[in-house]
């Protein structure tokens, strides 16, 4: 390449990072210093706290506490280009992206961290009765669900149209669907009992159908026995062993019985992103790519694949989980590896994941964190949660204004967003015909 002045120069590296997320964000962040032009491509304009996204689906935090504008994140990073589009394939041969508009992006190292969609084990026609929780439009929809059915129920003459209205269902167990069922129960049975008239809110019914034999089965059987048991205290039916064998407009169909509910949420399984399918490769059964241990996709050593995109063990040889952690963790790495290479300096060894414990909370001064060497359950268990959560959040205003809520709904039991914000068209979904 020849510049203005006439001298011969090298072109930079050219770094290609699809997915906004905090493995694509934190690749971002490490590459700092870097010999090399980096353009960072989402679906949407913002990074996403994605483990309070369930207390915006149920009222207690806005959408702006928990999501930032990727442009502002990096407008310090003169070398970083934010693009606002869709990847819809991947050519390895003449190693660029395609864009939905039909445009292509080269790179010379590309990172995937496109992370996963719902699952509905091949039932995608039961999404649009019972959505998933992935981002701020999925968080959005529910809350309107949620308190339409509230409102609806008020109207309601007919008993039974109304139990149908006050109950709802979560499918799955796990982290989501236990945060879910708990806060909604808390909803019902504490925050909207004196805003209604002809209705008494603590009727409700939350239900927990989970097809294993236990919640939250990834945290030890103790902490997981505590949990179900305060659930069940905050009102919450547990129901296990259970799968769902039909979901629509109507309710769920669970050990063959109808469970009328025209509020349903789905906790129940991810499928991975296209990555695999752009790159034709081998895929796990979730359709997650199974990586090289230095995190690269096997054949081709310039395209990286982190977070929940991937398939890879760890040290033990167990599954590294899909959680924001875990995500960072490779990003890390994996920002390591493109700086040792631009630099001719010796790469890290393979990678490995160090896990830095689970939480997950169940309801007010309700939580329980498993750090492996200590397990802690209760009250001293929800202000860790919270407090871990405050610090790793973007931004002191962002931190205090959670704090504040936190703190409001702890002391007046009052959710400050609880705003119906769609035409009534996106309140409900519609019976089929």
């Amino acid at each position: 390449m020849v510049s203005n002045s006439g001298k011969v120069t090298t072109p930079r590296h050219r770094i290609v990072v699809v997915g906004a997320g905090f493995g694509g964000l934190e690749t971002v962040y490490r590459l700092a210093g870097a010999s090399a032009d980096i353009t960072l491509i989402d679906r949407r304009n913002h990074h996403l706290f994605q483990p309070l996204l369930y207390q915006v689906a149920t009222a207690s935090l806005a959408t702006s506490e928990i999501a930032w504008p990727i442009r502002h994140l990096l407008s310090s990073r003169k070398e970083v280009t934010t693009l606002l589009a869709t990847v819809t394939g991947v050519n390895t041969e003449a190693r660029h992206v395609a864009l939905e508009d039909g445009s292509t992006l080269p790179y010379d190292t590309l990172v995937l961290a496109t992370g996963v969609r719902h699952a509905y084990f091949g039932h995608d026609e039961w999404e649009p009765f019972a959505p998933g929780l992935k981002t701020l439009e999925d968080a959005t929809t529910i809350r309107r669900r949620i308190l339409y059915a509230f409102e609806r129920a008020e109207r309601e003459s007919d008993p039974q149209r109304r139990a149908a209205y006050l109950t709802f269902v979560i499918v799955g167990a796990g982290p989501t669907g236990v945060e879910l069922a708990g806060t909604i129960a808390e909803m019902a049975h504490v925050t909207l009992p004196p805003d209604f008239r002809n209705i008494d809110t603590r009727t409700a019914r939350v239900v927990l159908i989970e097809a294993g034999p236990r919640v939250l089965a990834g945290f030890a059987e103790d902490l997981s026995a505590y949990a179900q048991r305060s659930l069940e205290e905050l009102g919450v039916e547990v129901v296990l062993n259970q799968a769902v064998s039909d979901c629509s407009a109507d309710g769920v169909i669970c050990g063959g019985k109808q469970l009328a509910s025209r509020t349903i949420i789905w906790a129940a399984g991810v499928r991975a992103s296209p990555a695999a399918e752009w790159l034709g490769v081998p895929l796990d059964r979730a359709g997650r790519v199974i990586v090289t241990p230095d995190l690269t996709v096997p054949g081709h050593p310039e395209i990286f694949a982190i977070g929940d995109t991937v398939s890879v063990n760890d040290p033990e040889g167990k599954p590294v989980p899909g959680i924001a952690p875990a995500a960072k963790q490779q990003g890390r790495y994996v920002a390591q590896v493109i700086k040792a290479r631009l630099s001719g300096d010796k790469a890290p060894g393979p990678f490995q994941y160090k896990h830095d414990g689970s939480l997950a909370q169940i309801g007010k001064r309700r939580a329980v964190i498993d750090f492996g060497w200590i397990k802690l359950r209760g009250s001293i268990a929800w202000w860790i949660w919270g407090i871990a959560h405050i610090y790793f959040l973007i931004g002191v205003r962002n931190r205090l204004s959670v704090a504040i809520s936190w703190l409001w709904i702890y002391t007046r039991d009052q959710r400050s967003a609880r705003l119906i914000t769609q035409g009534r068209g996106a309140m409900e979904p519609k019976k089929p015909g």
